[in-house]
């Protein structure tokens, strides 16, 4: 537990420590960047620099050069994770003096290496605490989530006024027992919930970890590391806190990270020492030099890191500056290697618990149907005590008289209601996951199942959704010819041509020609695949296979044991490529790539510099040194659209490009340039200078590298296949034929997501495509919006940027003209605007929206969707553990909403209905005993029997009803059409609630009038009667409803009759038993129960004759 310090007030002031006021002036005395930004000890540590950094952290100081990959700097966040910051913000109940421990507005720091009691600030401890409650806010904190809702506070309410001898009614039990058990299902759910997740925490928190201490290494718990700790991570286990990477034991000086816990991505991570510590002996002497870290406040951005590290005791101080690759963020898992790095983050300021929020609470729309149907039922209780008053003129303590009759009626609004829904909902859940026709489906919000049979707008992602997310490499050209999966043999033979015969055949007059062309374009193809080979951010792993162990495998460089590891499918397919085609990536490090030719030589090129790929700049690049030549190679790749404007001029780029992309091609276009020694080493000084910068570093490290990126020459395109996964077309064809519209909104080109969107047919063959024309201001979309109002049945296409444009000015309007086509295609999307057009086709429309998704990307738009559906894919499982519900296939879709999400929504429906019957026809027997009895408020049926009528005697019955089904879940899937009946609502409207009501009402008049009639003497034998046929109507009326029988609803009615016939025997007290053995009790109740039911069977069989539903005809 965080305790109170002192000595320091809230934000970190100084408060009681005596040298405060000394020190007050000089500090004062400074400017305010300054006082925020100085290391521990107030002054700048020695060193030159073009830049002093915050924490003392110099700029250039002739120190290391710096490392690779500082270009993810400007990798945004995942906009879902910006939804709720918890940055800052102490947990509920800290309070303000939480802030002096750690808890205030976070800053940036200075960490000295294995010297915690060094800290220039206090800390939190690295605690992992997922509860909601602890020990002692438990059993109020889960009271007052039930009681804050205005019908559970009404039966609490209810119980409480039996404590007043005016108002009792009854026995306490026949309140207090249904709450109480109401009240006990919920608080075991919570506290078993609690239980597993205080197991977690244990489980996370009690990991032991290897300490760097100046006694040597000490054993330590996860829980007790601090800020400023050497912790040693061993291969395979988690990292504890956010560290710096500082060592590693593998060779090639880097480790990998599996990061898929923190950012769903399955792929390995390259992370990369600080060069400066990564050159010493031994890991011990990280406490012999005198350095600290300069780190940013904490902030919940996962893809960012800005500090520096400084090492004082060097002549000259050594200053590197730190990016992402050098930072282990808790809760990855390292996948190579034994690592040693520097904690900078702890407990609640770790990234992963930043960015841990609780997603919005979906309530699904037919609970909000209910809860406006059970306001109803309060309106009319209201009414119904106020005419009893009423009819007695107001006499006497009316107020108190319409208390007795509000809890006389309170049976209207039926306490077991929302347990019978949510156990409902449990049972659907249940019954998905054990569905073998979708096996690995999972349902993570049990409370929304109903929403999947109501679904009217479908938004799914393209890669990894609709497309399998693994690359074919199909394509590559080169301006003047192109090469196809057919041709792939004759790149093989020139680059096998180019490392088989290095000298020129003797000249001879005839063939000169041909033999010049056909060396001209070998070394065309040539330089194309060495590009491809060397700009990537691929590494080959290589793995023991039994035969040979894993180091001699990475000696010889064994084909058979050797993987690739990388951040994209793409990047693995290219490198795959160049294999199948002769040249072969077999070795990679951070500072050096070995490729092996045909004639198996290795070629050697060292690594001078590597720009990774962001989402901004939309590209990558690479600066080598043939270690053979000497020659130094930038090597570039990247989109069309950014590459377009640095290659050279030439008139066949945008159009082989725009080609490519109407083939569902994915296109990349690949260009280098020579470099001097001269002009490589002045860029070099000028980017070292760049990345050593903490302010703006991304903008001028950006800047620096565009200086080069300029008249780069055209080397060729590449084009890589996704492939549909398996039936989508006849899955998107059962959504269309439901009356499902699908909206499919990708981050990939125009070009690309038009294909896809044809050859998945999602887009039919007769069907126009109106692909709206880019447009930048007002005027412009005012024009395109027009042109496409003449449209008819036509599918739309639009590009992110024009729908910006579009919902700024003319929102209303674009989204009135979309929700009218058949299909719509977004490319170019941001996660923020898949999430918008979800939003505003809720807001437009009213109806319920799924998003489907499998990456990081789609996670924004999956929880603002209505029902989100998560597909366990290649990017990972954000999407999937972030989803209501997770595939492992996109076809699953189908089976998911057309029988699990109907069967759902039409079981609810029935139960909902029914349970509110059972209530009414009780609650109109009470009206019509009071309304013959002079309307005295006296209770009809007391004790057991108000329990009883509820619980053991037609629970069973009438829960079976979620075992119903109309017709079987082939025909529901052959037959999609059945799905549109539902997008209308009509299982559960105020239509069949009224007919619900006027049954009730008839057969509890009926019951009450009928047993008023028949009994002979004694006030007893009204009570017998009316009850053994109450029910005997309810069993009879279960079976009524029921559409398709279940061996369990025929055991739950025999169950729940044969409960009621043996209770007679101890229910003596409210029933003669002598009464009950006579044959006039038998024809009396055989009589009201007929009267009551027969009707209602005549009715139905009527109505099946002539007004069959939709479904009878499939069934019959």
């Amino acid at each position: 537990m965080v305790r109170p310090c002192p000595s320091v007030g809230p934000r970190g002031r100084l408060r009681a420590w005596p040298g405060a006021r000394e020190l007050a002036p000089s500090l004062r005395a400074r400017p305010a960047r300054c006082r925020r930004l100085l290391p521990r000890g107030g002054a700048a540590p020695a060193g030159g620099g073009a830049e002093a950094g915050p924490g003392g952290g110099p700029g250039c100081a002739g120190g290391a050069a710096a490392k690779a990959g500082d270009m993810t700097d400007n990798i945004p966040l995942q906009p879902v994770r910006q939804k709720k910051r918890m940055d800052s913000r102490p947990r509920a109940g800290c309070g303000e003096w939480l802030r002096c421990c750690g808890g205030g507005e976070p800053r940036p720091r200075t960490v000295w290496l294995g010297r915690p009691e060094k800290r220039d600030q206090r800390y939190p401890r690295n605690v992992i605490n997922n509860q909601k409650y602890n020990f002692f806010t438990f059993l109020p904190g889960v009271l007052f989530n039930q009681f804050k809702y205005f019908f559970n506070l009404y039966f609490l309410l209810l119980a409480c006024s039996q404590f007043v001898p005016e108002m009792r009614l009854g026995a306490l039990y026949t309140y207090w027992v249904p709450l109480g058990f109401v009240l006990a299902v919920t608080i075991i759910r919570e506290a078993v919930e609690e239980i597993r997740c205080y197991m977690r925490d244990k489980e996370v928190n009690s990991q032991v970890y290897s300490r760097l201490t100046a006694r040597g290494t000490v054993k330590v718990k996860s829980s007790g590391i601090q800020v400023g700790d050497l912790i040693i991570v061993e291969k395979n286990q988690r990292v504890p806190a956010d560290m710096i990477f500082l060592r590693t034991s593998e060779k090639n000086g880097s480790c990998f990270l599996r990061t898929d816990q923190l950012d769903g991505e399955t792929d390995w991570k390259l992370r990369l020492p600080v060069a400066c510590t990564q050159r010493l002996p031994t890991a011990a002497d990280l406490l012999q030099i005198r350095s600290y870290v300069y780190a940013e406040e904490p902030n919940i951005d996962i893809h960012n890191f800005v500090g520096t590290f400084t090492r004082e005791d060097s002549d000259p101080p050594i200053s590197e500056s730190l990016s992402i690759e050098n930072a282990l963020w808790a809760g990855t898992v390292t996948a190579s290697g034994t690592v040693v790095g520097v904690v900078l983050y702890t407990g609640r300021e770790l990234r992963s618990v930043m960015n841990t929020s609780n997603p919005r609470s979906k309530i699904g729309l037919f609970d909000l149907e209910v809860n406006c149907l059970t306001k109803i039922l309060f309106g009319a209780l209201v009414v119904v005590s106020l005419v009893m008053v009423a009819l007695q003129h107001f006499a006497g303590r009316w107020y108190l008289q319409i208390i007795r009759f509000l809890l006389l009626f309170s049976n209207i609004i039926p306490i077991s209601l929302r347990v019978n829904l949510d156990m409902g909902k449990i049972v659907y859940s249940w019954v998905i996951r054990r569905d073998s026709k979708i096996p690995g489906t999972v349902v993570r919000s049990s409370t929304i199942p109903e929403q999947l049979g109501r679904i009217s707008y479908l938004l799914t992602d393209k890669t990894g959704t609709l497309t399998q997310n693994e690359m074919v490499f199909k394509r590559l050209h080169l301006g003047t010819v192109a090469y196809g999966l057919d041709s792939m043999d004759e790149v093989q033979s020139h680059i096998f041509s180019i490392y088989t015969q290095p000298q020129d055949p003797p000249a001879q007059k005839g063939p000169a020609p041909t033999t010049k062309l056909r060396r001209t374009m070998s070394s065309r193809v040539h330089e194309a695949v060495k590009a491809i080979a060397l700009c990537h951010n691929v590494t080959p792993v290589y793995e023991s296979n039994g035969a040979t162990d894993q180091a001699e495998a990475e000696k010889q460089y064994e084909d058979a044991c050797r993987a690739y590891q990388a951040s994209s499918p793409d990047e693995v397919a290219l490198v795959q490529w160049t294999e199948s085609v002769g040249l072969t990536l077999v070795g990679r490090d951070q500072s050096s790539v070995q490729l092996r030719t045909p004639g198996d030589q290795i070629l050697n090129f060292t690594i001078l510099q590597l720009f990774p790929f962001t989402y901004e700049s939309k590209r990558m690049g690479i600066i080598v040194r043939d270690e053979s030549t000497g020659e130094i190679t930038f090597y570039m790749k990247g989109a069309d659209v950014v590459m377009a404007g640095i290659v050279q001029y030439n008139d066949w780029l945008e159009e082989e490009c725009g080609n490519m992309a109407r083939e569902g091609l994915r296109v990349l276009v690949v260009a280098k340039k020579s470099l001097a020694e001269e002009q490589y080493q002045d860029f070099e000084a000028r980017y070292v200078q760049a990345k050593l910068s903490v302010h703006d570093r991304s903008l001028k490290v950006a800047t620096v590298i565009e200086s080069l990126e300029m008249e780069m020459e055209l080397l060729c395109l590449t084009g890589v296949e996704d492939q549909l996964q398996a039936d989508v077309r006849p899955t998107l064809e059962t959504l269309r034929n439901a009356g499902i519209k699908v909206w499919m909104l990708t981050g990939d080109k125009l070009e690309t997501a038009t294909c896809t969107a044809k050859n998945a047919h999602l887009v039919t063959r007769s069907q126009d495509v109106h692909i709206f024309r880019p447009v930048t201001n007002r005027g412009e979309a005012h024009l395109e919006l027009n042109a496409f109002r003449r449209k008819h049945d036509c599918a739309l296409v639009i590009s992110g940027d024009s729908l910006e444009v579009c919902l700024k000015y003319y929102e209303y309007e674009f989204m009135e003209l979309a929700c009218q086509c058949p299909a719509v295609v977004c490319c170019r999307c941001a996660p923020t605007q898949k999430a918008q057009i979800v939003r505003l086709l809720q807001e437009r429309t009213g109806r319920l929206t799924c998003a489907v998704g499998d990456g990081g990307n789609d996670v924004s738009m999956i929880q603002e969707s209505d029902c989100g559906v998560g597909v366990e894919g290649k990017e990972g499982k954000q999407a999937s553990l972030a989803a209501d519900f997770s595939i492992t296939q996109f076809r699953h879709l189908g089976r998911l909403l057309m029988v699990h999400g109907r069967n759902s929504y039409k079981r609810s429906a029935a139960l909902s209905q029914f349970v509110i019957h059972r209530s009414l026809c009780i609650s109109t027997m009470q009206a019509v005993f009071s309304s013959v009895f002079y309307f005295a408020s006296v209770p009809l049926y007391q004790g057991f029997l108000i329990i009883g009528y509820s619980t053991v005697y037609t629970m069973f019955p009438v829960f079976s009803l979620v075992l119903d089904k109309d017709v079987e879940s082939e025909v529901a899937m052959l037959y999609p059409e059945l799905y549109k009946d539902l997008l209308k609502g009509r299982p559960l409207s105020y239509k069949t609630f009224l007919i619900w009501v006027l049954i009730s009402i008839y057969q509890g008049s009926t019951i009450m009038y009928g047993a008023l009639l028949l009994f002979e003497s004694e006030f007893v034998h009204i009570v017998a009667i009316s009850f053994t046929s109450l029910i005997l109507t309810e069993l009879l009326m279960v079976a009524l409803t029921i559409q398709t029988w279940h061996w369990l609803m025929t055991v739950a009615e025999l169950l729940s009759l044969a409960c009621y016939i043996a209770s007679l025997v101890f229910l003596h007290e409210f029933i003669d038993v002598s009464f009950i053995a006579t044959l006039s009790f038998l024809w009396k109740v055989s009589v009201i129960t007929l009267v009551s039911c027969l009707p209602l069977y005549v009715l139905k069989y009527l109505r099946r004759r002539f007004s069959p539903p939709s479904y009878s005809k499939l069934t019959s």
